[in-house]
């Protein structure tokens, strides 16, 4: 979903801080594939806000007063199609955070501090469909979700062809459709086929979930562990 005119991006940007809306506002404005469409300064603005401008990403905060970021990100994305793409931005860089943002639905967590550089990528990355994770809280993810989530069931990699296996542990090393596509002599419209048949063969959201499950299963590890 873009829009129909100049197939920029349609961006709302959600924080209780004005300074700090109008700062992010002014960064993605100045792009020139990227429309903000409007700001929220908190959740239940963003979500009616999203239904009246159907934005194609979210920058969404996660604390605020009254409707917090997670619960306005759980209602977006459990909401009718089309559904945004809803990347957090916080200052907190905690587990829980990232652990409840992930799990209400958002398809990528980065920190405010992060670079405008960053900050674009990030919008770009999810826009697309895929998922975008602040390096910094990437191997703590992964930590958390190894240690509290139920085991997967191994039979369900038995669904997979070999090729959509490999795909998977490419995608949770944090390979992009481009770069999994040029690592193994492909494009990337057959990448992304083989991403959706996972997907849908193993009844999971998005890239985020993949990882997760890449790595419970044992196909991917943090780089720089003993393998």
């Amino acid at each position: 979903m873009t829009d129909g005119t100049t197939g920029n991006v349609r961006v709302l940007v959600v924080d209780d801080q004005a300074v700090v809306r109008a700062g992010f506002a002014a960064v993605v404005d100045a792009e020139p594939d990227l429309d903000v469409v409007g700001e929220a300064a908190d959740g239940a603005d963003a979500v009616r806000l999203a239904a009246e401008l159907g934005p194609d990403v979210v920058l969404m905060d996660i604390r605020m007063p009254g409707m917090d970021g997670l619960t306005a990100t759980r209602l977006l994305t459990g909401g009718p199609e089309p559904v945004p793409r809803v990347l957090v931005l916080t200052t907190f860089d905690q587990d829980a955070y990232v652990h409840d943002a992930l799990r209400a639905g958002a398809s990528g967590f980065l920190l405010k501090d992060a670079l405008p550089e960053e900050l674009l990528a990030g919008i770009r990355v999810v826009a697309s469909g895929e998922a975008m994770l602040a390096p910094t809280v990437t191997r703590r993810l992964i930590d958390t979700f190894a240690g509290t989530e139920p085991a997967p069931d191994p039979v369900l990699l038995e669904s997979l062809t070999p090729r959509e296996s490999e795909v998977l542990a490419l995608v949770a090393a944090g390979h992009t459709n481009a770069e999994i596509a040029e690592a193994l002599g492909v494009t990337t419209g057959t990448v992304k086929s083989h991403v959706n048949a996972l997907l849908k063969k193993l009844g999971l959201r998005d890239r985020v979930q993949a990882t997760i499950l890449a790595y419970d299963l044992g196909l991917a590890r943090p780089r720089g562990t003993a393998g």
